[in-house]
């Protein structure tokens, strides 16, 4: 086949993005499409605060490290990741056992695909402090995309047993599982899901992943007890994120590019789903160009 050029080739792959299949056209057009959060007035005035008192104020090094890594969360709360980045390591620098400060840093590593230097972070953070629940998780998930899946099993595991009527604990252990040995993975799937209480909403989810639930059913009832537009646009980015990760699954990597931007779009950035659905687009474009180069 004739070689094309990389960026010839991203061009080709959002083109085919915005067409799908006809059934997944159809699953696609029956969703309801939040309104993209708008960034909250008393983050921006948290962070002119912050910064304001980080320049003027003395303080001791253990504060101004404080000062520096809640900046950093804010700064990641909306979307402004290179500066989230640079005010943790400020934070790390003043205060090397900063075991949140590592997480978030190991997470950042995750999606810019700079995955040893993630390892070496949420090691960190586990050397200091080796309950926290959640460098299990970001670890298990940068060991996932790092293609190292049968170690993420692990992490993901001890995660999921602290709690596990946790539709999300679950949902993550299933797609790292899944990765390892379908068949397994799925059997587990709807061996754990009994231990969830039918009235919290993203067992819909595990119900749509466990084949009992159709996607026609689960769009529909996404608005299901939603009182806000935040919450509203919360719901639809796991959503999004969930159905583009059950359509890659399934073999649709059109209908699963236009979730993942559908996830994207709702831009509620702290959100685990929204995080890595940016990086799974970049891995699907990485992967045609790299199909293509080796044709």
């Amino acid at each position: 086949m004739k070689y094309l050029s990389p960026c010839l080739l991203l061009f080709l792959f959002l083109q085919g993005c915005s067409t799908t299949s006809q059934q997944s056209g159809d699953m696609i057009g029956q969703l309801v499409i939040a309104e993209p959060l708008m960034v909250n007035y008393k983050s921006e005035v948290a962070l002119a605060r912050m910064t304001e008192v980080l320049q003027s104020v003395e303080v001791t090094d253990e504060q101004r490290a404080e000062l520096f890594y809640n900046r950093g969360v804010i700064y990641d709360s909306v979307g402004l990741r290179s500066l989230a980045r640079l005010d943790f390591n400020r934070a790390l620098r003043l205060k090397p056992d900063m075991v949140d400060a590592y997480n978030f840093l190991g997470i950042h590593m995750t999606q810019l695909q700079e995955f040893d230097r993630a390892y070496e972070a949420f090691d960190s953070a586990l050397e200091l402090a080796p309950d926290h629940e959640y460098a299990y998780l970001n670890r298990g998930i940068a060991l996932y995309y790092g293609e190292r899946a049968h170690l993420a099993v692990d992490d993901l595991t001890v995660f999921y047993q602290k709690k596990k009527h946790d539709p999300y604990r679950l949902l993550w252990l299933y797609l790292i599982e899944q990765s390892v040995d379908n068949q397994l993975a799925m059997s587990n799937l709807k061996q754990r899901m009994t231990l969830i209480d039918d009235n919290v909403w993203a067992k819909n989810i595990i119900r749509l992943y466990a084949g009992e639930l159709s996607h026609k059913a689960f769009i529909r009832d996404i608005t299901i007890g939603v009182g806000s537009n935040k919450e509203f646009s919360e719901r639809l980015c796991e959503a999004y994120f969930y159905l583009g990760k059950l359509t890659l699954l399934h073999g649709d990597k059109r209908a699963a590019a236009n979730f993942f931007k559908l996830a994207l779009s709702t831009n509620v950035y702290e959100f685990v789903e929204h995080r890595y659905a940016r990086l799974e687009l970049d891995l699907m474009r990485r992967k045609v160009i790299s199909n293509h180069e080796s044709e």
